[in-house]
């Protein structure tokens, strides 16, 4: 159980918990702990802020549910139990890459461009929301990479940016430059129409996945997706992996782990 050092509103629905653990610290971007709430729940959370030299890490909280409603609620000196970090990160390369994150998606983002940032990588973030009001991370990112230009945004309602898709915005990038490495997360079927894009064009990527865990640990069996555990094998995995899934864009699974399909307006909507 550690005390909250600082609670940070990011977006209309998004607030970073700051809190003072070694281990996670030192976490490598695309990580994760498991955030406890006594009482409440115990829910998976990427790590967006590592900092080893102060001992302070943080977790970006999308208010979604009655654990989240309350992690929203703690305030400075709040107690949260943390464990981890737990699974595996993002693979860096040098070159010219994008990163693409839908929501709270750019949560284990944030960290990557940080680590990527180096005279030999150019990277673009392509940074998507509902609404201009629910933008994640945008002017972090514009400071990171110091070109207003290589961050674009898109909307679904058309209140910042491009109206449509981060999907929209990706298919002309890579059809207009050759880039080494594509990293992605969101919504699963965002990836996955992500993921397709990036097979059409030859590009290679690795995506960062959400799915429902308990344990964190590879015990429970909740996160499976096929034969993969997302909380031990994950949750970054590559995209030559992911086109081999047969269930990945198509169900997700719910809290007894049973498989249950996207609807398939959702899909539909992605094409």
């Amino acid at each position: 159980m550690l005390p909250v050092e600082k609670v940070r509103e990011e977006s209309a629905d998004v607030k970073s918990i700051f809190f003072r653990d070694e281990a996670c610290s030192r976490a490598e971007p695309g990580q994760f702990a498991m955030v406890w709430l006594p009482g409440i729940d115990e829910v998976p959370m990427s790590l967006t802020s590592m900092k080893p030299s102060r001992k302070v890490s943080a977790v970006a909280v999308k208010r979604v549910g009655a654990a989240t409603a309350a992690m929203h609620k703690l305030k400075e000196g709040s107690l949260v139990g943390i464990r981890g970090p737990y699974g595996n990160s993002f693979k860096t390369v040098e070159g010219t890459v994008v990163v693409v994150g839908g929501g709270v998606g750019m949560a284990p983002l944030l960290p990557l461009t940080e680590r990527l940032k180096t005279d030999k990588t150019s990277i673009t973030a392509v940074i998507g929301a509902e609404t201009r009001r629910q933008l994640l991370f945008v002017g972090k990112m514009r400071t990171i990479l110091r070109e207003r230009d290589k961050v674009i945004t898109a909307t679904e309602d058309g209140t910042a940016g491009i109206t449509g898709y981060v999907t929209d915005v990706l298919k002309p990038l890579l059809s207009k430059e050759a880039y080494r490495q594509v990293y992605a997360c969101g919504p699963e079927l965002m990836m996955s129409k992500t993921l397709e894009i990036c097979v059409k064009h030859g590009v290679a990527c690795q995506f960062s996945l959400v799915r429902y865990m308990k344990c964190g640990v590879g015990i429970c069996g909740s996160c499976m997706l096929d034969g993969y555990r997302v909380c031990r094998d994950g949750p970054v995995f590559s995209g030559d992996v992911l086109a081999g899934v047969e269930e990945f864009g198509v169900a997700e699974r719910d809290a007894s782990g049973r498989r249950v399909p996207f609807p398939r307006q959702q899909r539909k909507r992605l094409k």
